[in-house]
Formats: structure tokens, sequence, C-alpha cells
């Protein structure tokens, strides 16, 4: 299914979850990122140094394979060339996933089920502003694609979605999940699962508090919700707030270890 497409071309796709076996943990985001490149004109002058411009390979990719990835692009020699974007803007949610929540507990990728609210890529304002400032010229003087690049929608899930979702989870048999910030426990696990609270802050951001697994229903049976921060916060990402940062630390040294010996 194809839900838009990004400059250049590419085709804005479903990323989703590849391995549909059992897992110990189901891990809930809000959406995917892209793979972003560096856009140089044909003197060599930086025009965008980080544009989306393919759906990334993998759920939570890691940001490796990016030449390959860029390599099946056309760009016309008048439009320039694609070089991949400095590392920080390729793959960093899929690293944080590994090293701020997947390892301290005790799980590798292969334990996990990866899932997103909103299972594409979605257009911020920085990836429109430059689009409308660089891209959207040039591809209309050279004949490029149009970029149809969708923007994040207002509500992150409707019935189908939600119902979508709790198949994946279903599937998965994981008797843990695992929220990434506010937005899968308003948009799904508060709805779906009767979760206590719809937001992070709701649990307590202390040691009492923050990083707490609760025990919620899911259909027959009973799992444990985890709610954690997104990985903007665990890794400090762009905007990130940095007592949400503070508490994901604390919550690293010393209740993560504590959880691992119970997983």
């Amino acid at each position: 299914m194809i839900v838009g497409t990004f400059p250049f071309g590419q085709p804005v796709e479903p990323v989703v979850q590849a391995d549909r076996g059992s897992k110990r943990v189901f891990v809930l985001g809000v959406y995917p990122s892209a793979v972003h490149a560096r856009w140089l004109d044909i003197a060599g002058k930086t025009l965008v140094k980080a544009l989306g411009v393919a759906s990334e390979p993998a759920i939570f990719w890691r940001g490796d394979g990016v030449e390959a990835i860029l390599s099946h692009i056309d760009v016309p020699v008048s439009a320039g060339r694609l070089v991949p974007a400095k590392s920080c803007f390729n793959g960093p949610s899929g690293r944080s996933l590994d090293e701020h929540y997947l390892q301290p507990l005790g799980f590798a990728r292969s334990d996990a089920w990866l899932c997103d609210l909103i299972p594409y890529s979605c257009m911020n304002e920085g990836q429109a502003g430059a689009i409308r400032r660089c891209y959207a010229p040039i591809a209309k003087r050279l004949g490029l694609p149009v970029a149809d690049w969708p923007v994040l929608p207002a509500s992150r899930t409707d019935a189908v979605r939600r119902e979508a979702i709790a198949a994946e989870l279903r599937a998965s048999e994981a008797e843990l999940l695992i929220t990434l910030g506010d937005q899968p426990l308003r948009w799904f696990a508060a709805p779906v699962l009767d979760a206590a609270f719809s937001s992070l802050a709701a649990y307590g951001s202390g040691l009492s508090g923050y990083g707490q697994v609760h025990p919620v229903e899911f259909e027959d049976r009973r799992i444990g919700l985890l709610p954690l921060v997104h990985p903007r916060q665990a890794a400090r990402l762009g905007d990130y707030t940095s007592s949400w940062h503070h508490a994901h630390s604390t919550w690293l040294r010393h209740e993560a270890p504590e959880l691992r010996g119970r997983l």
C-alpha cells in the first residue's frame, strides 16, 4: 500500500514488523521516520542538510545501508545529488530502542514485536519547509515528482487502526507491552486495554512511579504495561525535555536491572 510520495519520487509505504513469530515483548511507538539524505546542488553546495527521501527499510531501523538506498533514487544531474545525511538523522530511534530499552531489560531485537500507531512516515514542519523552500520550485522547473508526503494526522488512531494494533499484539503473544511516550498511552493503551492513565506524567516521574510494570487486561489474558518515554527523551534527540531524560536515565540505573531479573 502506497500512501504518498517522497521528494524525488520514492513511495511512502507502511513500515511494519517482518518477523511475525511469538515474542516476549511488544513495543508501541508513534510513527516511523524516513531515510534522510543531504541534497547537494551541481556545484556541491548543500541545499538541504537532511531531506526525507525514502521509507525506512525496517521498523525502528538503525540507520544502516543508507548509501545503497540512495543509489536506487533517480536524481537528474541538473538536480544535483543525494549523499547520506549525518548519522544522527538516520536511525536514531532504532539505536535508542536497543540501547535504552531492550538491552537494559535483557531483550534482543529477536525477542521484540515492534509496532507504531501510524505505520508510515509523516512529514514534520521542518521537512515541509524544506520542500516548500527548495524542492518544490526545483521539482517544478525540472519536472521532478511532486512530493506528496502525508502529515501527522490529528487522530493518531481510529477504531480500525486500534483493532489492527490489537491484532498484532494478539499475534505476538507478548506478556509485556512497552509504550513509548504519551501518544501510545492515549491512543491505544487507555481505550483498548483500559489502562489507568492516558499520559506518562500521570504514572509519575520519580523512582516510585516512572518505569513500573502495571497489569492490564487484554482480551482473555493479563499482560504487563510498561510506560516509558519516547526515544527523543531517552537519547536526547532534537527538542527533548531534560526532566524526562533524567527520569529515564535514573530508571536505567536503578529500576531496569531489577526488572530484568523478573521479566
